[in-house]
């Protein structure tokens, strides 16, 4: 009898919620992924002048190496700052997913 008792409360779910002031460091660290996001928007500006340069170049020198390496540099740069730009909404996405699983 204590066995199935027991087997019942080991076999339910944990019931444990994420929290923002279970460690010390959560609003830091919330500040760095933020500035990660800035760094990262920041590199795929970069990345697309860059490509973008790369693409013109090659055109103009008739050189299809290049076009191709500013074409490929270009749509890179694109899914980087859409990917870093809904990071949060995928994140709570597959979160929402995982906790309905």
């Amino acid at each position: 009898m204590r066995m199935r008792s027991l087997n019942g409360v080991l076999a339910g779910p944990p019931h444990i919620d994420p929290n923002t002031n279970g460690l010390p460091g959560v609003g830091e660290a919330e500040k760095i992924v933020g500035a990660l996001l800035t760094f990262g928007v920041i590199a795929a500006v970069a990345g697309l002048v860059v490509a973008a340069i790369v693409w013109a170049f090659g055109g103009h020198s008739a050189n299809p190496a290049l076009v191709h390496r500013g074409k490929s540099g270009v749509l890179v740069a694109l899914v980087a700052a859409l990917l870093i730009g809904a990071a949060n909404v995928l994140v709570q996405f597959f979160w929402n997913a995982g906790t309905g699983l």
